[in-house]
């Protein structure tokens, strides 16, 4: 079957409708579905000795179970036009291009205008430092930072995996994401159950993190050597294995620096900066950022459209 074309659908379906709320509040959302399985597992397992092995146990049992129930929709889906369109109304919930747009312009519209408060409640939907700590500067920065990750793991990735393998792939790379951000965290309490977790995460983003920061320096046009070659020189640096790429290209995209210092509650966390010779964000470069992002995007689809083309006449 032709995957790509199918990722075509759900990204129409998702650009023309997002996830409307009249579906969310009847039946939710595959994420949520997820989230709750990885919930009762955390209480259940998350106990006593051996966290790592049963963390290990969680999430496998969570990835081959969402693998399985979309492969045997996959399976059932007739091998023509029709097959293609239902897979795509299946993997449409799954692609988020427009919900990321939204959340990110709900930053930058008060922020234009002055508003930092507005600015700052915008901002704490989507990032978990403290944005009280935050000024004009600091919000810019922490949405464009949630910008460029999540266009990584919450677009480019489930795109490239459902492209790789239908929707057994978008589902399980769905599945790893939702379990390294619910249990994949450096706490005390996760430090072992989510080791698993986090890893694979890691694993999986491997090749779509660094094609995001790719798209993200051709969509920069003039800028894009510079970009592309600040990418190369500091995304190492970033604490992550592969936020810092996406983060990188961005920064030397809009001309900014980006990640740094920040605060989590009360902890202050010491990060090098990405392209930190560069000035901080502005509330103009936020607006710039999503232009960016759009041409980003409308890229990885003429990528995916070509795929599809290319599978069609092989």
């Amino acid at each position: 079957m032709n995957f790509a074309a199918m990722m075509l659908v759900a990204i129409a379906l998702d650009l023309a409708l997002g996830w409307p709320a009249v579906l969310y509040n009847r039946i939710g959302h595959p994420v949520t579905w997820i989230g709750a399985l990885i919930t009762r597992l955390d209480k259940a397992w998350n106990t006593g000795a051996q966290r790592k092995a049963k963390g290990v146990a969680a999430a496998a049992v969570v990835i081959l179970l969402t693998w399985a129930i979309a492969h045997i929709c996959q399976s059932l889906l007739p091998q023509s036009w029709v097959g293609i369109v239902i897979g795509g109304v299946l993997a449409w919930p799954l692609v988020a291009l427009r919900s990321m747009h939204d959340h990110v312009a709900a930053v930058a519209k008060p922020l234009l205008v002055g508003d930092l408060a507005g600015a700052r409640h915008a901002v704490s939907m989507i990032v978990g430092r403290d944005p009280a700590q935050l000024d004009e500067a600091g919000v810019a920065r922490a949405a464009l930072e949630s910008l460029a990750e999540n266009s990584s793991d919450g677009i480019i990735a489930p795109l490239f995996w459902g492209c790789v393998a239908g929707l057994p792939g978008i589902a399980a790379y769905k599945a790893i994401n939702t379990l390294d951000s619910m249990i994949g965290h450096r706490t005390p309490r996760h430090e072992e159950f989510g080791w698993a977790s986090a890893n694979i995460d890691d694993m999986v983003n491997l090749i779509p993190a660094r094609l995001t920061g790719v798209l993200f320096g051709v969509a920069s046009g003039k800028r894009a050597a510079q970009a592309l070659d600040i990418m190369q020189r500091d995304a190492r640096a970033h604490r992550s294995p592969n936020a810092g790429w996406p983060e990188a290209a961005m920064a030397g995209a809009l001309d900014i620096r980006l990640s740094g210092p920040r605060i989590y509650g009360d902890r202050v966390t010491e990060e090098p900066w990405l392209n930190g010779a560069a000035p901080d964000p502005s509330p103009e470069t936020l607006a710039r950022g999503l232009a960016l992002y759009i041409r980003a995007m409308a890229g990885a689809g003429a990528l995916i459209a070509l795929a599809a083309l290319l599978w069609r006449f092989a």
